[in-house]
């Protein structure tokens, strides 16, 4: 009976140890949702012009929000610290709060999209700054093999590397900052209307000896290629003879 208990209390032992290693080597899953935005531009080591205005407009929270919340995927381009050093002095101050917000969001696609897809997109491109029409936010982008090029109608940029991808998220790093006509754009004025001429104003001398009107108080003389001095000069000299 001693044998038989003494011989009870190791299998328990055993059993209990052997449950034990193989729940401790259990994997412990993984947390949902892609690396926080900052934390993979911090990785690069180069963005930290563009982290401080993620941060500053509150769009890096938008975007850890969106990623972990939705199922939405999102491309951003992300400019290094020596696009921004290129920059005119005084660009960025120059523009408002809700301005950066619109800098900072046309930097960034709705949708997630792979080197590969670059080469079949539609464009102009929508971003999170808004519209696309003429004049807006329109983003162009071209591929010729491994290169991408991408046009915002002030500047010309290019995909210069791959900083992060996963399935929802694709971060390029890119060698300009992307300035939208919206904000650093001139639109084209229009030409103005041609001005009537005023009554009384001198005629002007057709340029080709063709028909000049003579404004003469509501009454319009056209002549001919013949000064209208001449015709009164020669209706005088007849007056004369005739006398």
């Amino acid at each position: 009976m001693r044998k038989r208990l003494i011989s009870f209390f190791f299998l328990s032992i055993f059993f209990l140890l052997h449950f034990s290693s193989t729940t401790a080597q259990a994997p412990v899953p993984a947390p949902a949702g892609p690396d926080n935005i900052t934390a993979i531009l911090e990785k690069g080591g180069q963005f930290t012009s563009l982290i401080r205005l993620l941060k500053s407009t509150q769009n890096a929270d938008q975007i850890n929000a969106q990623l972990n919340n939705s199922n939405q995927g999102l491309t951003i381009f992300a400019p290094t610290d020596n696009a921004f050093n290129n920059l005119k002095p005084g660009t960025l101050n120059s523009l408002s709060d809700q301005q950066k917000v619109q800098l900072v969001q046309y930097h960034i696609l709705t949708t997630m999209l792979s080197m590969s897809q670059f080469q079949t997109v539609t464009n102009p491109l929508r971003t999170q700054a808004g519209d696309t029409g003429s004049g807006e936010f329109p983003l162009n982008i071209t591929s010729s093999g491994n290169q991408v090029n991408i046009s915002t109608g002030v500047v010309a940029a290019t995909v210069a590397n791959t900083i992060y991808t996963d399935s929802k998220l694709a971060v390029y790093q890119v060698d300009q900052v992307l300035l939208p006509l919206q904000l650093f754009g001139s639109s084209q004025a229009p030409a103005p209307a041609p001005s009537k001429p005023e009554k009384g104003s001198t005629p002007k001398a057709s340029p080709d000896g063709g028909t000049a009107d003579v404004n003469t108080g509501g009454m319009k003389l056209h002549s001919h290629g013949l000064p209208i001095v001449s015709v009164g000069f020669a209706v005088l000299l007849a007056i004369s003879l005739q006398l």
